[in-house]
């Protein structure tokens, strides 16, 4: 008897392995960020110990800054609120890490695995922002959404936490209930531009 999980992504169901490369059209670049690893991360940001403690797990400083986020080459973190924090890992280490934080931070802190919840979006090309301007009423102005900056907005409608990646680069944070709804709202709404799938 074989004891693998057989795990799908909120989108398994597009088939967007199929579609990858279909379309030659750049105006918008769709990818699916699927089956990371994702943890929420609760504590007090003025305890000296409780951020030398996450950074030495995740080997990254935790951004105590509102609307920061921080990147390394396999772990990204995102400022959700004062004392919250959404750390994405690597598919298959987030067990891993959350027992690391656990067993590194000491005092009153909280984390889980909010895996199974939610996934990444990431959506880039020359009419991106044009997309994103139809999507959420957010100014997307480079001098109010700087690289690096990430808010907890609406997408469509639908609650989302969005990061801006590049100039022409956006990474999406939705609730896995509310991805199907995403992903079609994206298909219609890149019908002017021409929408490619990676």
């Amino acid at each position: 008897m074989s004891n693998s999980i057989h795990l799908e992504s909120p989108l398994h169901h597009a088939q967007l392995e199929q579609l990858i490369g279909q379309s030659s059209t750049r105006g918008i670049v769709f990818h699916e960020k699927k089956l990371l690893g994702h943890l929420n991360l609760r504590g007090n940001c003025a305890d000296a110990e409780f951020l030398a403690g996450v950074q030495a797990v995740l080997g990254l400083a935790l951004p105590i800054r509102p609307c920061s986020s921080a990147l390394s080459d396999d772990t990204q973190i995102m400022w959700l609120a004062p004392d919250e924090w959404l750390i994405i890992v690597a598919s298959g280490t987030e067990t891993d890490v959350e027992q690391k934080l656990r067993g590194a931070l000491k005092g009153h802190f909280a984390v889980s695995d909010i895996s199974g919840a939610q996934t990444l979006l990431e959506l880039s090309g020359r009419h991106v922002v044009d997309l994103m301007k139809k999507s959420t009423g957010y100014d997307l102005h480079l001098e109010n959404f700087p690289v690096g900056k990430v808010i907890g907005t609406t997408f469509a409608k639908a609650g989302a936490h969005i990061l801006r990646v590049s100039e022409d680069k956006f990474q999406l944070i939705v609730r896995r209930s509310f991805s199907d709804y995403i992903w079609l709202w994206i298909q219609h709404g890149s019908q002017e531009y021409g929408l490619s799938i990676v």
